[in-house]
C-alpha cells in the first residue's frame, strides 16, 4: 500500500499581484510644459481621427458631384473605346499588356484630383487640431513593446476607456448612418423603381445623387462626433502625460540642475561678490563704521554723479574685513552709528544714497576732505 504526501498533490499556486496593478499607479502629478513638449516632439498628440475623416469623404465626393458629368464622359469614352477594340485582340492573339498605356493617363486625370483633394483635407483636419508639427518617432520601431506584459497588454486593448469610446464611437456611427441611410433611401425608393426606364446617364446621376446625399449625411455625422471626441481624446492625453512625484523630482533636477550643485554654485557666486566688493574697497573715499556691526564705503565722482554711491557694504565679520582694507589702504574710517545703519538698510551697492542723507553724508565727506587737506599740508 502507497502512502502519499497530500503536499504533493496541493502545490501551493502563487500570483504576481503586480501583474494586476494599474499601469499609471501613483501618477498624480499634472503634467510639466515640458513634458507635453517632449510628448509633443515624439508625435504623441490629442487628435481625433473622424474630423480628418469627415473632411475626406466631405471634400471628395463634393469634388466628384461638381466634376460629375466631366468623369461620366470620361470614364465612357473610355468605356467605349476598350469595348471597340475588343474584336480586333479577339483576332489578333497579340499579347494584351499593349491595351494598359492608354488608361493609364485616363486614369489620372480621373483619380489624380480626388487624391490630391483627399490628401489635402486629411493633412487640414490633422493642422487645424495640432499644428504644423513632422516627426518621424511615431513611425519608428521600438523593440522594447514587442514582449509586452500580457495580463496589462490585454487589459490595455480590451477594458480601457479608450477602448469603450471606440465601441461606442462604431456603434453609434452605424447605427446612424444606418437609420438616416433608411429613410432616405424608402422616400427616394419610387424614384428608385423607374430606373429600370431610364438611360445609363440618367440612372447614373440618381445614383451619384443619392450617394452625394448619404456622404454628406454620413460626414455630418463624423463631424458631429469629431467634437465630443477630439476633448475626450485631450482628456486622455494629459492623463496619459501624468507623473509620479519621483518623476517630477527627477525633471525639476534635470532643468534646474541638482538641488546640492545650485547651492555650492550660490555659495560660489556670493564669495565672488564679496571678493569683487572687497577689492573696490580701495577706492572709496570714506567707510562709514557702527563700528562693530555695519560698514558701507562711499564713493563720490563730481563728474560722474550726482550724489555719493555705495560700492561695498557689510555685516559682522564683512564690515570688519572691509574696515581692515580701507586702514591698510588709507581710506578715511567714520564712526557713525545711526548713519551707518540707515546707509546698510536703504542702500544697495552701486546705489545713490537717498535725498534725506545727503546732509548727514556730505558733513562726513567734508570732515574727511579737511583732514586730506591737513595732511597735504
Amino acid at each position: 500500500m502507497l502512502v502519499c504526501d497530500e503536499m504533493e498533490f496541493f502545490t501551493p499556486i502563487r500570483f504576481d499581484l503586480q501583474l494586476f496593478a494599474a499601469e499609471d499607479e501613483g501618477r498624480t502629478e499634472e503634467p510639466t510644459e515640458y513634458k507635453k513638449r517632449k510628448a509633443r516632439e515624439e508625435g504623441k498628440v490629442a487628435k481625433t481621427q473622424e474630423l480628418p475623416s469627415a473632411l475626406v469623404l466631405l471634400f471628395c465626393f463634393f469634388l466628384i458631384f461638381l466634376l460629375s458629368k466631366q468623369l461620366y464622359k470620361t470614364i465612357s469614352g473610355m468605356m467605349e473605346y476598350y469595348i471597340g477594340l475588343v474584336p480586333d485582340v479577339m483576332n489578333s492573339g497579340e499579347n494584351v499588356v499593349f491595351l494598359l498605356k492608354p488608361i493609364l493617363p485616363t486614369l489620372a486625370k480621373v483619380v489624380g484630383p480626388i487624391l490630391g483633394v483627399a490628401f489635402i483635407a486629411a493633412f487640414a483636419g490633422n493642422l487645424v487640431q495640432v499644428g504644423f508639427k513632422f516627426s518621424t518617432k511615431p513611425i519608428q520601431p521600438d523593440f522594447t513593446k514587442i514582449n509586452p506584459n500580457p495580463v496589462r497588454f490585454f487589459t490595455k486593448i480590451l477594458l480601457s476607456p479608450q477602448s469603450a469610446v471606440n465601441l461606442g464611437k462604431a456603434v453609434f456611427k452605424i447605427a446612424a448612418i444606418s437609420v438616416v441611410s433608411f429613410f432616405l433611401v424608402r422616400r427616394d425608393i419610387p424614384t428608385i423603381m423607374h430606373t429600370i426606364d431610364m438611360g445609363i446617364a440618367q440612372g447614373f446621376l440618381l445614383f451619384l445623387s443619392l450617394t452625394f446625399k448619404l456622404v454628406m449625411i454620413a460626414s455630418g455625422i463624423l463631424l458631429l462626433i469629431s467634437i465630443p471626441d477630439y476633448f475626450f481624446q485631450r482628456h486622455q492625453h494629459i492623463e496619459s502625460l501624468k507623473m509620479t512625484r519621483q518623476e517630477l523630482k527627477e525633471e525639476r533636477k534635470l532643468l534646474e540642475g541638482d538641488p546640492h550643485l545650485r547651492a555650492h554654485l550660490r555659495e560660489r557666486q556670493r564669495e565672488y561678490a564679496k571678493r569683487r566688493m572687497i577689492q573696490e574697497v580701495p577706492k572709496a573715499d570714506v567707510v562709514i563704521t557702527n563700528p562693530v556691526h555695519y560698514a558701507v564705503a562711499l564713493k563720490y565722482e563730481v563728474l560722474k554723479m550726482n550724489s555719493p554711491y555705495c560700492i561695498a557694504k557689510g555685516q559682522d565679520h564683512i564690515a570688519k574685513r572691509i574696515k581692515t582694507v580701507a586702514e591698510d589702504n588709507e581710506v578715511p574710517v567714520v564712526e557713525n552709528k545711526p548713519l551707518a545703519r540707515e546707509l546698510y538698510k536703504r542702500v544697495d551697492i552701486g546705489d545713490e544714497i537717498p535725498e534725506d542723507l545727503f546732509t548727514a553724508v556730505a558733513e562726513v565727506l567734508a570732515f574727511v576732505y579737511k583732514l586730506k587737506d591737513k595732511k597735504a599740508v
